[in-house]
């Protein structure tokens, strides 16, 4: 398994696809409670038109913590880090709620790096219910557990036809979440994105082309708070009706689709 050891000496757990060719490099970027292991059949599927670069942010996954604060620079500087070690001198990203969060502050921060976005699950400002439910999270977390917080957390990541359909998945999925997280970490986690500005601050000067896409049963993002940051990066809004928070899980195909009709 490949590591990536960042200037404080964290490792950074990162994979890649097809990296022999010269086709445009595609970033996937998580979400909370993902990691790069949530992308492989979406990658699978990329990789006859893109190199594709799937890694754990920093605490999350099977990357380390390191010493720093986590903060949305943080960030920017281990991806560009690791986009350097790679020979990656531009990319197209795409990411879904946390990791949309981060391409976009990325790309704000580094336009000469970025290609082009799609962004899913992510809005120009936190809503007072997203701040509750992320809040609550980490009460759960703390008080009861990893198990106890996944369980908590599916119903608002996952919309009501996903739900209906995988019922006897959700076991598993739960399962997935307390086997790949480490509870310290994913605190840290948490805790820091209460923290974070919202997007609105920096969305203004993202020049790189963008595409917003957000679920009509999305609890956490609000369809004004995605098309606002459209709005503000002078890109482009779609909503999937019937899709909740996580597009890419829920309907893969039509993330395909898009992902391929954008970029």
């Amino acid at each position: 398994m490949p590591y990536f050891k960042t200037t404080d000496r964290c490792s950074l757990y990162y994979e890649i696809k097809d990296f022999e060719s010269s086709k445009p490099v595609l970033v996937f970027l998580n979400g909370t409670t993902q990691t790069a292991l949530n992308w492989r059949t979406h990658a699978a599927a990329m990789k006859e038109r893109f190199r594709v670069l799937m890694y754990d942010a920093r605490a999350s996954g099977a990357s380390e913590s390191g010493t720093l604060p986590l903060s949305p620079e943080c960030h920017i500087s281990d991806l560009s880090a690791l986009l350097g070690h790679l020979n990656i001198q531009k990319a197209n990203m795409t990411g879904v709620s946390h990791g949309a969060y981060l391409a976009s502050v990325f790309a704000a921060a580094l336009p000469e790096r970025t290609e082009r976005l799609v962004l899913f699950g992510v809005g120009a400002k936190r809503s007072c219910r997203a701040e509750a439910i992320i809040k609550s999270w980490a009460e759960i977390l703390k008080c009861a557990g990893l198990e106890c917080m996944a369980r908590a957390s599916l119903p608002m990541i996952f919309g009501e036809n996903f739900l209906k359909k995988n019922k006897g998945l959700i076991d598993g999925m739960v399962k997935a979440v307390v086997r790949r997280n480490n509870k310290e970490s994913l605190l840290a986690h948490l805790e820091a994105m209460l923290d974070y500005p919202p997007l609105s601050q920096t969305a203004h000067t993202v020049s790189a082309p963008c595409l917003v896409i957000s679920g009509s049963d999305d609890p956490l993002v609000p369809e004004t708070a995605a098309r606002e940051l459209a709005d503000l990066c002078k890109g482009r809004y779609e909503q999937i009706i019937g899709a909740g928070h996580s597009v890419p899980a829920e309907v893969p195909e039509r993330f395909h689709n898009i992902l391929l009709d954008f970029l």
